[in-house]
């Protein structure tokens, strides 16, 4: 039974994991928008994984570890080929996601090269989570963007295309790789919303995370995915006016 118990985190993080390799599967196949819902629910099984191991006091080196591998897949190989479909396509629109029509990429085909420009986003993940697994800063907030932040901003983008039709260009979408790539090794200090004890529940910091789920919650029910960059946007903003107050 203690085995059990013990491996139960472990479990739900090999989900992440699984989830991250049809993400990756479904955007080589060009399924973007079925690849973007992978990834969301990777998120959903890396937010258990850590609350498990805290409930079930089973925290240890080996789930760090693995949590990081998935992690990577997931938020950080996922995402990118994803980026990596949207500017080989050069073409965005409501047709192509909801009939799953996006070209797989040719290496012959004169748009391939610039495309690798996505794959910033698994290099930096990489780096990104190498330093948190070493950076004893980061036990309860963050030094950068979290991968999973940014890969959900990135994976919202062939939702809000199928709920919208909304075009991005390529040259948009290169600048969020560009830009969340720095953003994930930024020696920015950036607040979790792990809520301490031993602060008061009305602490500046508290307030805004308060602030940020109130308003995450009321933009995802009018907006539903077309809020996710918002939101995230909205984080950087808090986190840096926490830093500067």
């Amino acid at each position: 039974m203690n085995a059990i118990k013990r491996n139960i985190p472990n479990i739900i993080t090999l989900a992440n994991l699984m989830c991250g390799l049809l993400a990756i599967f479904s955007a080589i196949q060009g399924n973007i928008a079925i690849a973007s819902l992978w990834i969301f629910a990777g998120a959903f099984f890396d937010f258990f994984d850590g609350l498990a191991a805290r409930l079930l006091n089973v925290s240890g080196e080996f789930g760090k570890q693995l949590d990081s591998m998935a992690d990577m897949v997931t938020f950080g190989v996922a995402p990118g080929m994803i980026l990596f479909q949207l500017i080989d396509s050069t073409i965005f629109n409501t047709f192509e996601i909801l009939n799953n029509s996006l070209n797989q990429s040719d290496i012959s085909q004169p748009n391939f090269f610039p495309s690798l420009i996505a794959f910033l986003i698994p290099l930096f993940s990489a780096i990104r989570l190498a330093k948190f697994n070493i950076d004893t800063r980061q036990t309860t907030s963050f030094i950068g963007l979290p991968t999973p932040v940014a890969a959900i901003f990135i994976a919202s983008f062939p939702m809000i295309g199928k709920e919208y039709g909304i075009w991005l260009s390529t040259e948009l979408l290169i600048g969020v790789t560009v830009i969340l790539s720095l953003l994930l090794v930024a020696e920015i200090p950036l607040f979790s919303l792990k809520i301490s004890q031993e602060e008061s529940l009305f602490s500046r910091l508290n307030i805004f995370r308060i602030i940020l789920i109130l308003s995450a919650v009321l933009l995802l029910f009018v907006f539903q995915f077309a809020a996710i960059p918002f939101i995230v946007i909205l984080y950087l903003i808090l986190s840096l006016l926490n830093n500067i107050l």
